[in-house]
């Protein structure tokens, strides 16, 4: 296959597939398809509710069209899988949606067609899980008729200079043949430039212990943030002392949520665990960090009690964000939920603050009440739980005055000075 006859469609569009999608779309005609109709309804009229792209970046892509018709994508001969894999109730892969993409282009696909897929996966599923799907749907042989390839994502929601063109992208393709054509196909949109890896297994693994080594650190750092709260010493007056050596990783703590590092090493787990290897460290760091939200309430129901002048029959919490992270109105898997329900297991009334999300959606699923216009000296603790721009500009003086005379500040992303605030972690 010639890079100029490549038919492209990208399957899925949320954080990372619309992205891909509008890049190819300014070179190439591309088919961008996703099966929720309500999404695809919003990009036709240039709209993207994950605000990752504006409605002229859209527009700037002429040779992008969308679709949630199947029949739309029997033209493509070359598919990029974008669909999110998360895991479950009991932390182990969800590979269905993967599953259900892999089924529906295995039903259309024809030969010499290529299957690249972007998703985070454990080494292994592109050509031992969904390549037999491709093949048993499509009665087409592997390397024969079909090919496939793995591309990981590396999408940072939110952030605004880090976006696709300008990050390294690693390809791989099941034959040296085709792994150069996807190689070459990448790098007509990626100005960072490409690195082709020997084999699918050697990038789907780098792609998930990227976010578990980043799992792993923040662990050790949340471990020593709880350590030098016992010993009443500043964990951030450390880590910058630490700072200063050149070799220090200057990560921080704080909660550890999100679609990939809370989520990726789990699939690395379930891997090692499935070929009787017990991945201590990365389970024994997931399992700190997963603990954070309850350490973050204890704590701040601790300080209320201690510093109130009477005792309350319902303490009257604020939390400021909601996202996961800083600037993007992704909740998918953000731990705030987590503090918010420790909480209120302990009779604490919550109220909740994110220009970013839709909270009224939000309400309609836990217990919690938005707020628009938050109430001055009302609060016995606020916590800064999101590091949003406006929270920033909004400045620590102004916040305080949410809280009562009494009220504790609780600031988990170290936004201000801690002569300002009373916790941080």
């Amino acid at each position: 296959m010639l890079i100029k006859d490549i038919k492209l469609a990208v399957i899925g569009l949320g954080y990372v597939g619309l992205p891909l999608a509008v890049a190819f779309g300014s070179v190439r005609r591309v088919v961008g398809f996703d099966i929720n109709k309500k999404r695809i309804n919003a990009l036709l009229s240039f709209h993207d509710e994950t605000l990752e792209l504006s409605s002229d970046e859209i527009k700037s892509s002429k040779e992008l069209t969308f679709s949630s018709d199947i029949n739309d994508l029997k033209d493509a001969n070359f598919y990029i899988v974008t669909v999110p894999t998360p895991i479950d109730s009991s932390n182990a892969p969800d590979l269905d949606p993967i599953l259900k993409a892999t089924d529906m282009i295995g039903k259309i696909l024809k030969r010499g067609d290529i299957v690249v897929y972007e998703s985070t996966v454990y080494p292994g599923v592109t050509e031992e899980v969904c390549v037999p799907i491709l093949e048993n749907n499509s009665e087409l042989k592997f390397n024969n008729d079909f090919f496939a390839g793995y591309s990981p994502e590396r999408i940072n929601p939110g952030d605004k200079k880090h976006r696709l063109k300008d990050i390294v992208k690693v390809t791989s393709g099941s034959t040296p043949e085709i792994a150069d054509i996807i190689d070459k196909l990448y790098q007509s949109i990626i100005e960072a430039g490409t690195f082709k890896a020997s084999s699918i297994k050697v990038a789907e693994a780098a792609k998930v212990i990227e976010n578990t080594q980043r799992d792993v650190n923040i662990a050790l750092i949340n471990e020593l943030s709880k350590i030098f709260s016992l010993l009443d010493v500043d964990t951030e007056e450390v880590l910058v002392a630490a700072g200063t050596k050149w070799n220090f990783l200057p990560f921080r703590p704080g909660l550890v949520g999100g679609h990939c590092i809370g989520v990726d090493p789990y699939y690395l787990t379930y891997k090692a665990q499935e070929h009787g290897y017990d991945p201590k460290i990365i389970l024994a760091g997931r399992q700190l960090n997963d603990g954070m939200s309850s350490y973050v309430a204890n704590n701040l129901i601790a300080a209320m009690k201690l510093k109130a002048e009477t005792s309350a029959n319902q303490r009257k919490v604020l939390i400021m964000g909601l996202t996961f992270k800083e600037n993007c109105p992704d909740l998918r898997n953000s731990k705030v939920f987590d503090v918010i329900a420790a909480l209120q297991s302990q009779d604490v009334l919550v109220d909740v603050f994110d220009p970013w999300v839709n909270l009224q959606k939000v309400e309609q699923e836990i217990n919690i009440l938005s707020v628009e216009e938050i109430k001055k000296d009302f609060y016995d603790g606020i916590v800064l739980a999101v590091a949003h721009d406006l929270f920033i500009e909004m400045g620590v003086e102004d916040i305080q005055l949410f809280g009562n005379r009494n009220h504790i500040l609780y600031d988990l992303k170290y936004l201000f000075p801690s002569e300002s605030t009373d916790l941080r972690l």
